[in-house]
């Protein structure tokens, strides 16, 4: 339910920002960009299967392993669930430059 209000609230910013950009340009062509950029970005953000990306960039090739919850020696002790995002360096560079470039090509498009 959390990961949800997150996804509806950055929607929400994302229409925000969809109709400041139609009122500044007048383009209907810039606002359907600014909605296709903002929604790779959320897509890439909040969607990925973080259990599985945030292991080695080695272990990506083989399956996650789901902790047994029967080894649990007691009946208080909760999983532990993932951090979210853990900083590694090779997704750091990967979404620096995915996400620097495709901000480029958008302000680019935006400003002209």
């Amino acid at each position: 339910m959390k990961d949800d209000v997150v996804f509806r609230s950055s929607m929400i910013w994302l229409g925000a920002i969809i109709v400041l950009i139609g009122l500044y340009t007048q383009s209907l062509q810039k606002m359907v960009a600014t909605y296709f950029f903002g929604m790779f970005v959320i897509c890439g953000v909040l969607l990925p299967d973080w259990e599985f990306f945030n292991r080695s960039v080695y272990q990506w090739c083989t399956p996650v392993t789901i902790p047994d919850v029967g080894s649990q020696t007691t009946t208080d002790q909760k999983p532990s669930s993932p951090t979210r995002f853990k900083i590694y360096p090779v997704r750091l560079v990967v979404y620096t430059s995915v996400y620097g470039f495709a901000f480029y090509k958008w302000w680019k498009f935006i400003s002209n």
